[in-house]
């Protein structure tokens, strides 16, 4: 019987387990303009989704391919033009 038992009890245990992992926390907001290109890479090594973007970095602006925008030069890093994979996220780009 134990042999029975055994296996399901393990199967439940790694189940339930499972569950309290805890979920993931957004990252907290960054407030003004890139200026830690560190994190800033490594954020986008991620593969955010666009609205993702929004929410880590509230104040920079995020050009979609096809939209449209102004030609001055910002060198405050404050336009991001985005580099996309076929899934929409973000896998690279540049300021302008």
């Amino acid at each position: 019987m134990l042999r029975f038992v055994a296996p399901a009890v393990l199967a439940v245990a790694m189940a339930v387990g499972g569950c309290q992992a805890s979920a993931p926390t957004a990252p907290s907001p960054v407030h003004g303009y890139v200026t830690d290109m560190k994190a800033f890479d490594a954020f986008i090594a991620t593969h955010p989704t666009p609205e993702q973007f929004r929410a880590a970095y509230p104040d920079v602006l995020l050009v979609m391919p096809g939209s449209i925008t102004t030609l001055e030069f910002r060198t405050n890093n404050s336009r991001y033009y985005p580099e996309l994979d076929k899934d929409g996220r973000i896998t690279g780009g540049h300021f302008s």
